[in-house]
């Protein structure tokens, strides 16, 4: 079984916290958020596209980064891809009309932002 990870409540900017998520991978929601937990299964299914709502039915958004050591550290270690291979899986989805690729943002600052503004928003 999946392992749960707590949904980090957005309430501030990670810019402090960029060296840890080199290491590790934080995972932050938006405020509307209602999931407190949430599993590798889970975060593969809305983050490969395969699910687009949370365990409790509300919708989700998700956002991720356009590459760097946290973008590649969830992907290896929550998703089980390598950035070529999520790149490659979305782009048979795209292909095929059966998907849309998550929206990507090159700083932290800017996915931050849009997680805040956005209900449903998560991101790691």
């Amino acid at each position: 079984m999946s392992k749960p990870y707590s949904l980090i409540l957005l309430l501030g900017s990670l810019g402090s916290w960029s060296g840890a998520m080199a290491q590790d991978v934080v995972v932050v929601a938006n405020q509307g958020v209602h999931v407190s937990e949430i599993t590798d299964a889970d975060l593969r299914a809305i983050f490969m596209g395969t699910r687009t709502r949370f365990a409790d039915g509300s919708h989700a958004v998700p956002v991720t980064l356009k590459g760097g050591p946290a973008h590649e550290v969830f992907l290896k270690k929550h998703l089980g891809e390598s950035p070529e291979e999520f790149r490659a899986q979305w782009r048979k989805e795209i292909f095929t009309g059966q998907g849309a690729m998550p929206k990507a943002f090159d700083s932290e600052s800017a996915l931050i932002e849009y997680v805040a503004s956005t209900p449903g928003a998560i991101d790691t």
